[in-house]
């Protein structure tokens, strides 16, 4: 398996414990508010297969509670179960970075106890999903299966929405909280442009703004914050 990208430690990106972060190519999705474009569209090169990814993680015992995998849309990879497995038994946790299109491959691997821990993308409401995604008239019922999958507690997860001032107003989270009312966590991200965003003109909103924002989730879900400020 090519592997695009590694961040040797973060305390950031999996809840609680101290991981590497693998960046995986591919993307079924064309945000255009897409932090990893070059991983995407797979101009980025690979810069270890999985075999010396396992021979870093060798030198980490100890040092590492768990591995997250993001990408792009890992669970594109119809190897990366196998290679979850190895990991595994090196003693590693496993946190997963999806897009929710996948429910099918997402439930096969939280049913064989291969993660455990699941951070879904909610783009919008399900009214703007597909201009969300850069994808007009896109059919979501797959991310609204994997949502449903992860509602019924199958696995210790979090929904979060990164808020884009072109394409959220108050609105989408009015929606956004009717549909995953319920859910353990959820949080708002705030838009942070870079170069390797692939549109130009996109601004986040103000603290004050996505308190407004907070404010209207907090009534349907268990636990809710804003990262980013």
């Amino acid at each position: 398996m090519k592997i695009h990208g590694l961040q040797k430690m973060t305390l950031l990106d999996f809840p609680g414990k101290v991981a590497c972060t693998v960046f995986l190519g591919g993307c079924e999705f064309r945000c255009p508010f897409c932090h990893n474009w070059e991983l995407i569209d797979m101009s980025a090169p690979a810069i270890m297969d999985d075999t010396e990814l396992l021979k870093f993680l060798e030198t980490r015992r100890g040092l590492l509670d768990g591995v997250a995998f993001t990408g792009g849309e890992p669970l594109l990879r119809k190897d990366l179960p196998e290679l979850i497995r190895k990991i595994r038994d090196m003693g590693f946790l496993i946190k997963l970075d999806t897009n929710g299109n996948n429910p099918e491959p997402l439930a096969a691997v939280v049913g064989e106890g291969l993660i455990d821990y699941v951070a879904m993308d909610i783009k919008n409401s399900p009214e703007r999903y597909g201009e969300t995604i850069g994808l007009p008239g896109y059919d979501i019922s797959n991310v609204l299966a994997s949502a449903e999958f992860l509602l019924n507690g199958s696995v210790e997860y979090e929904f979060r929405t990164t808020v884009v001032k072109q394409l959220h107003d108050r609105k989408s989270f009015e929606k956004i909280g009717e549909w995953i009312k319920g859910a353990e966590k959820y949080y708002l991200q705030a838009f942070v442009d870079r170069e390797t965003v692939p549109y130009a003109g996109l601004e986040s909103y103000t603290k004050e703004e996505m308190e407004e924002f907070l404010n209207i989730v907090k009534k349907s879900v268990k636990h809710a914050e804003i990262r980013g400020f």
